[in-house]
């Protein structure tokens, strides 16, 4: 009987498991066979959720902001899977990129992307931390956003949070970003943007003044791309938010959308 063979039907049940049983067929037959994405295994957990937010070397500033980012609500909506690639497009000061880094884990990596040096420098003085160290910070024009190694790896997870609006008065080429998204991501690929809610019929036109969004003109503009859209995340909607000024008045939170899409 073939060695080779016997080797494979004594492998322990949670070689199995962790590898897949087409990694299995394939490490034993030779088959040309492609083991499971990232992106069909188990996601986080909630216990394993609330343990990354509560983590101890999280920075002060960071739990602070939770308190209105609502971090575990986030990574849930998100369905992160470890050892997924991602790319946070604006990663401004790193927080939802070190979030997502801790969530895929030390298999996974996590490209956040600015055109600005200044806030690549500060996601590359974050990926000091061990927790956090699967953080690649990479400097890229919006229209371009992804690095040769992120397009070689194929991106299981796009994410922007809050700035999309702002890319109106930035003068990017949205349609070009959005069609570069599509291209880099695996079928499947999430892609996943956080903004604040804009009034109907205002499209992206108080991008500058309000910074705000209306919800139903960036979804036709991601869906332009090629994307389905497949879920709306609640947990930081406001209804009471008359959202005709950049900070509600009275004081409240702002209403504020997440939406989920899909490359099919």
């Amino acid at each position: 009987m073939n060695l080779d063979f016997v080797f494979c039907l004594r492998r322990p049940r949670q070689a199995i498991v962790t590898s897949g049983i087409l990694a299995l067929l394939a490490g034993c037959f030779g088959l040309d066979v492609v083991a499971q994405a990232p992106s069909a295994g188990a996601k986080l957990t909630p216990e394993r959720i609330k343990e990354i937010v509560a983590s101890p070397d999280r920075s002060e500033a960071d739990r602070a902001n939770d308190v209105r980012r609502k971090p575990a609500e986030m990574l849930a909506f998100i369905g992160i899977v470890p050892g997924m690639v991602a790319v946070d497009l604006s990663t401004g000061g790193g927080y939802t990129t070190e979030l997502i880094a801790r969530a895929v884990g030390p298999m996974g990596r996590v490209y956040g992307q600015s055109p600005n040096p200044g806030a690549t420098a500060r996601l590359a003085a974050r990926s000091k931390n061990p927790a956090a160290g699967n953080m690649i910070a990479v400097v890229q024009k919006f229209e371009d956003p992804f690095p040769p190694a992120a397009n070689k790896d194929a991106v299981d997870l796009v994410t922007l949070m809050f700035n999309y609006h702002d890319l109106g008065h930035m003068g990017v080429d949205r349609a070009q970003m959005n069609k570069a998204v599509y291209a880099a991501l695996k079928p499947g690929g999430m892609y996943v943007i956080a903004d604040h809610s804009g009034r109907a019929g205002t499209g992206i036109s108080e991008s500058g003044t309000l910074h705000r969004i209306e919800e139903a003109f960036l979804r036709k503009e991601v869906e332009a791309a090629g994307f389905k859209f497949v879920a709306e995340g609640g947990f930081l909607r406001n209804p009471a938010d008359p959202r005709d000024k950049e900070t509600p008045d009275p004081p409240m939170p702002k209403d504020e959308f997440v939406l989920k899409f899909v490359k099919p």
